[in-house]
């Protein structure tokens, strides 16, 4: 007997959650364990397994499909089987109606451009799983300039990373369809090129969804109006509250689009994307249009007073302060954190620091700074905590890593980046004082590779330079632990003979994962940290 295998619901307030990839085709064998689909929601992604054995009879959603909670994803059973039941007849078919729609919408701009023009359109790539969309900074090719394999176009950058993107056809650019500073979603044109006279209308912004409605035959057209008339409705309810998908609410409010103007295809009288796509296509007014309209009358009649002291100004995020602000909300959460703190002594370090610069030229050895000293400090200390050198995996698997893979928090420009030195514990202080200052100017360039951007079995945070005395550092999942280095303060303590001796001291900060450790394995870390440290020029000779 068939049986559907069900969208889970991953958490309380998860109503719907992103089909991201299929594992298996329609047709396919598939056995008890084997991954059938990926899917993701707003803080995590999953596999989902198979608990029946049999053959794949239907996928009732695609790669990218929004699919609501405790929904059939697809049907399990024997070739020839009667499925009907789940495919939910012309409800089904009104569910499924976005996904088809859009998939008919990507395809028309190709399909247009095989038949009527030569022209190639070059797409904004997509620099990682997680990236939606990035950032056009500069173009270094105009329209009616000739551009080779390999010459630049434009620059672009993500939250962590910039790039140059390289041509990779020959021709004249026809045009661009996006400005220097434009945010740009990833896999569509930014611009086409060709031979002069090449007809690019297919690639501009928009002709997607008016290709897509322009090909629609007019019984789908009719059905479509039928379902407005009764889905339409569902959409708001009698308080006023809009239902609408978290990608259709964020489409809509890119591109100033009132959701409740917008006609409800989705499944329960819910917008989807591609119900924002198709009001803005068609001319729906704005919501910025119709501030505009209703405010216009109150602009006139109202004289802002010569100096305004209620006056301020607003400025949208940048995309990486957003993932940055995702990532820290998602990190304290998702875990049960606490923060030791603990001084040392740093006679010794200062010693050290100030023999090497002293005879930096004659032994050959680039700077080395407090922080390389207790990066490497850590990197041979944390190898006997393997619950601070791992990653805590879907909330129930440690992952314990053999090397030290210290993240190390870098302040740029753009925000916060956190790079990785892999393999530190293996290296010598020297080698650790020169990849990690690599490490920290790429990243504040922006030209840091995103493989160097991930993988980190621990994170130091140095601010230090601040003059901070002590902070709670928070830590980048799915990572166990943090340390915190602060400023150099004059302590006092007592002499051999119980004289006041002053001396400088640094406090180090560890919040860690309770969930992976508890508080005396973490503190232990702190007091060997503290002695290694304290001995250093000791432990380097040895």
């Amino acid at each position: 007997m068939a049986k559907p295998v069900l969208m889970p619901k991953q958490g309380i307030t998860v109503e719907q959650c992103v089909l991201t990839k299929w594992h298996k085709k329609v047709g396919e064998h598939v056995s008890v364990g084997e991954i059938l689909f990926s899917y993701e929601t707003d803080k995590s992604s999953f596999d989902q397994e198979s608990e029946v054995e049999g053959e794949v009879l239907a996928e009732l959603f695609n790669d990218g499909d929004e699919v609501p909670v405790l929904v059939p994803v697809c049907v399990i059973g024997n070739k020839g089987e009667d499925i009907s039941e789940f495919l939910g007849g012309k409800t089904q078919a009104a569910s499924e109606a976005p996904a088809k729609e859009e998939a008919k919408a990507a395809e028309a701009p190709a399909a247009k451009a095989t038949v009527s023009t030569n022209a190639k359109p070059v797409l904004m790539p997509k620099q990682g799983i997680t990236v939606e969309q990035c950032i056009l900074t500069k173009w270094h090719k105009k329209v009616g300039d000739h551009i080779a394999v390999g010459e630049v176009l434009f620059s672009y950058e993500t939250d962590k990373a910039a790039f140059d993107q390289e041509s990779e056809v020959e021709g004249e650019i026809l045009a661009e369809f996006y400005k220097d500073g434009d945010e740009v979603p990833v896999l569509v044109p930014v611009c086409a090129v060709g031979t002069k006279g090449d007809d690019v209308s297919c690639f501009a912004p928009g002709a997607t969804a008016t290709a897509a409605a322009t090909e629609e035959s007019k019984s789908a057209e009719t059905a479509k109006t039928e379902t407005a008339k009764t889905e339409g409705k569902a959409a708001t309810t009698e308080n006023g509250r809009v239902f609408a998908s978290p990608r259709a609410k964020m489409l809509a409010e890119k591109l100033g689009v009132e959701l409740a103007a917008c006609t409800a295809t989705g499944p329960k009288g819910r917008i989807v994307e591609k119900d924002v796509r198709y009001a803005a296509a068609n001319g729906v007014k704005t919501a910025q249009a119709a501030e505009t309209t209703a405010t216009a009358p109150a602009a006139k009649a109202a004289e802002a007073p010569a100096t305004d002291v209620r006056a301020y100004t607003e400025e949208k995020m940048s995309n990486m302060r957003k993932v940055i602000a995702k990532n820290m909300m998602n990190s304290l959460s998702s875990m049960a954190q606490l923060t030791e703190n603990i001084s040392f002594d740093c006679t010794n370090i200062i010693a050290l620091r100030a023999f090497i610069k002293a005879n930096a030229e004659r032994l050959n050895l680039p700077n080395i700074t407090f922080n390389d000293i207790i990066i490497y400090a850590v990197s041979r200390v944390i190898l006997n905590h393997k619950e601070l050198n791992a990653n805590l995996i879907n909330g129930d698997t440690m992952r314990y890593f053999s090397s030290a893979n210290i993240g190390i928090a870098v302040d740029t420009p753009k925000g916060l980046l956190v790079p990785v030195l892999f393999g530190a514990d293996k290296m010598t202080l020297p080698e650790v004082a020169v990849n990690a200052k690599k490490l920290a100017k790429d990243a504040q360039a922006g030209t840091l590779k995103p493989d160097l951007m991930s993988g980190g079995s621990f994170t130091i945070s140095n601010i230090g330079v601040f003059g901070i005395e002590s902070f709670t550092p928070v830590i980048n999942p799915p990572q166990t632990g943090i340390l915190g280095v602060c400023a150099l303060e004059t302590r006092v303590k007592l002499g051999a003979n119980g004289q006041i001796v002053p001396y400088q001291a640094m406090n180090l900060s560890l919040t860690f994962d309770h969930r992976a450790l508890d508080g005396a394995p973490a503190s232990r870390f702190l007091k060997e940290l503290k002695e290694y440290l304290e001995n250093f020029s000791l432990n380097l000779c040895f």
